[in-house]
């Protein structure tokens, strides 16, 4: 079985981060190395994280100084990047993004590389995100080629091949975008699930997570017609109405303002054209 090798960027996990490790510890296929990356948390969460690396050689913890606040999208890949670079091992063949917030079954690694061994050309997958909503496993809603933040596994040629993630909000959908402009498959493995054990966006609050999605579109390129019809969308979404002028004033906030752009014109091209023929229901990588 291939090996594998995951980074985790977490701050003031301490209600989840012990039920996580578990999750990792149960597999079936352990990871060559792991490394929790403590973003600065303010509860136990640090403590946590350096019983268990004291217990399991293939734990390691990285702490990082309190910033004095959550930062959603950079602060994630700051603390990402300050454990990619402590990675000791080069042995491995896929290398894992995961939350600190998460549970799984203990064949979820093992299910999720059979379908990368089934598919030569798939770059960048993930299970299915499930929510415990009343006692019923809900996933989430996201387009079949979309593999969520919360747990992006990369196969190494793809990695490469991407150079890497960028360093800010949009990352997780920066780096599909550059994975299929060069070939590469993306895609949620319906039939393996976890359970996010917070709400996607809640952790900044659902209206301040729709203003970043906003500021996302805009980092990403995307299409303003688009933007429109996502604005539309939302309408019918919770919080009505509300989240997508949010989503709207996000945009329209960070064009004025000026807000880092990824700076490849063939991927703004490239994502551009996907969406319209999205639009006018033509092939694109939503089907």
């Amino acid at each position: 079985m291939p090996g594998y090798a995951i980074i985790t960027p977490v701050r003031d996990e301490e209600q989840y981060i012990e039920a996580t490790i578990a999750s990792v510890l149960a597999q079936n296929i352990r990871p060559v190395e792991w490394v929790i990356v403590n973003d600065g948390s303010t509860d136990r969460t640090g403590e946590i994280v350096d019983r268990y690396a004291f217990k399991f050689p293939f734990i390691r913890a990285v702490h990082r100084r309190n910033r004095g606040f959550r930062k959603s999208g950079g602060g994630v890949m700051e603390a990402f990047y300050e454990g990619y670079g402590t990675l000791q091992s080069a042995d491995w063949d896929f290398l894992i993004k995961l939350d600190g917030d998460l549970t799984f079954a203990p064949d979820y690694f093992e299910n999720c590389f059979r379908h990368f061994d089934e598919r030569p050309k798939l770059g960048i997958g993930g299970g299915e995100i499930c929510h415990d909503l009343n006692g019923r496993l809900t996933p989430e809603s996201s387009p079949g080629f979309h593999v969520r933040g919360a747990t992006k596994i990369y196969r190494r040629a793809c990695w490469e091949t991407i150079g890497g993630l960028w360093k800010g909000s949009g990352w997780d959908t920066i780096d599909e975008i550059k994975a299929n402009m060069s070939g590469w498959e993306t895609r949620t493995f319906q039939d393996v699930r976890l359970v996010h054990h917070r709400l996607t966006g809640t952790a900044d609050g659902l209206l301040r997570d729709r203003v970043k999605y906003g500021l996302i579109c805009f980092t990403c390129g995307y299409h303003p017609v688009f933007v429109l019809a996502r604005c539309f969308y939302r309408m019918f979404r919770r919080p009505f109405v509300i989240g997508s002028l949010a989503l709207f004033f996000g945009y329209v906030k960070a064009y004025f303002t000026q807000a880092p752009r990824v700076n490849d014109r063939n991927l703004i091209r490239y994502v551009r054209t996907q969406q319209m023929r999205r639009l006018f229901g033509l092939k694109s990588v939503w089907r």
